[in-house]
């Protein structure tokens, strides 16, 4: 982790480099923004998520001196932040920010990162939920039982079986006893996932990769045939690549490729994938950087197990930063950074992209985070850190 700013500031160079005139004029600012902004308020991470009622709700961090606050609210509402669980000692990081998730609006799970020592990336995932529609919730327990003061986060959660999926990156093996700054003195980071229920009462848990990317987030969705995980592997070699495991008849996949982009980098570059599912269809998009920066996506039609040639998105600068959500089982709208604009496409199962589209533009800085998409069923809806303001900006993309 200690190469992360190298490696950040690596593919920077060679976003850099890889512009033309045409690039930079397809990037512009002038670019109409095609979205009717619904509200703002202060603070970062933002998190967007719909749950099986097609409720929408927000998430994110309010910041102020030396606490951290964790609020959210239901869209479509008259929205004012509701507070979840506050602290001290998190571990505030761009691109690994709190999530919630619900069962029908009354059982709900959120987390955040605490840190667990002085180590720098020292620090454990803590979880709470609530029973009574997000208005008592209860005191935060950490998710894994490994002890270790290392790094775990970039958390996925989703209902499931009328429980909670839980996939973390958890750090357990990249620490040697005697180590204490919670940071790569051992193994490699592994890929793990748990079972919920509504109480926080783990069910089970399993490893699913014993060797994947340090830093960048996994993403779960419920298809037909089950779960599907999708993360960025991590080779002997340093191949990077996005993979996917699958939860079918009570047991989990061996890891196999969603496809082979041979991306060859000694660091992580903070840039995980996006999975969406609309029954047994979903839709999966990734920035890759193999020879020049792009953003792929693929479709699956049985669930994770096969996938269709990925189809460029990007203009020649991304960044990455990707969302995806699949709108229904013949199309999905998916969101990247090019430069300092947050784009996005309407894309056809079969791989046409179909509409383009300028969201708003934002900054290339760590502090404007991930923008996050969500789809009601009727409206997309987008939400993104303004840094010049220091606000979360909420509105619906209009295609």
């Amino acid at each position: 982790m200690n190469k992360h700013l190298q490696i950040l500031a690596a593919i920077a160079l060679l976003v850099a480099g890889c512009k033309s005139s045409t690039d930079q004029e397809t990037v512009s600012e002038n670019v109409p923004s095609q979205v009717n902004w619904l509200d703002e308020f202060p603070g970062s991470l933002p998190h967007l998520y719909t749950d099986l009622d097609s409720n929408v709700y927000l998430s994110w961090v309010i910041e102020s001196d030396d606490t951290a606050r964790l609020v959210y609210d239901q869209i479509g509402t008259d929205m004012n932040p509701k507070p979840i669980t506050s602290g001290t000692d998190w571990f505030v990081n761009w691109a690994d920010y709190p999530m919630i998730s619900t069962l029908h609006g009354q059982n709900f799970l959120a987390h955040y990162l605490q840190k667990s020592s002085e180590g720098t990336y020292s620090y454990d995932i803590k979880v709470t939920v609530s029973n009574d529609s997000g208005n008592a919730w209860n005191a935060p327990f950490v998710l894994h039982d490994d002890g270790k003061e290392a790094e775990h986060g970039f958390v996925s959660v989703t209902p499931y079986m009328d429980n909670f999926l839980v996939v973390w990156l958890d750090g357990r093996n990249t620490v040697m006893e005697e180590s204490h700054d919670g940071h790569g003195q051992g193994g490699a980071m592994t890929l793990r996932a748990a079972i919920l229920n509504t109480n926080g009462e783990k069910l089970n848990e399993w490893e699913l990769d014993n060797s994947v990317c340090d830093c960048c987030q996994t993403s779960v969705a419920i298809t037909s045939s089950g779960p599907a995980v999708v993360y960025r592997n991590r080779s002997e070699d340093e191949i990077r690549d996005m993979y996917v495991v699958r939860f079918v008849d009570n047991e989990w996949t061996e890891p196999v490729a969603v496809h082979h982009d041979n991306w060859n980098i000694a660091g992580c570059p903070v840039n995980g994938p996006r999975i969406s599912a609309y029954g047994n269809q979903a839709v999966v998009a990734w920035f890759t950087a193999p020879d020049e920066p792009r953003v792929n996506v693929v479709f699956t039609k049985d669930g994770g197990e096969t996938f269709s040639n990925p189809v460029r998105l990007d203009k020649g600068s991304a960044i990455g930063r990707v969302d995806a959500v699949m709108l229904d089982d013949e199309k999905a709208f998916v969101t990247w950074m090019e430069g300092e604009n947050i784009e996005g496409a309407l894309v056809s199962a079969s791989g046409e992209v179909l509409k383009r589209t300028v969201i708003a533009s934002s900054s290339t800085a760590r502090s404007s985070g991930f923008p996050q998409i969500t789809s009601d069923g009727d409206d997309i809806f987008v939400a993104f850190t303004d840094t010049s303001s220091g606000r979360v900006k909420l509105g619906v993309v209009k295609i």
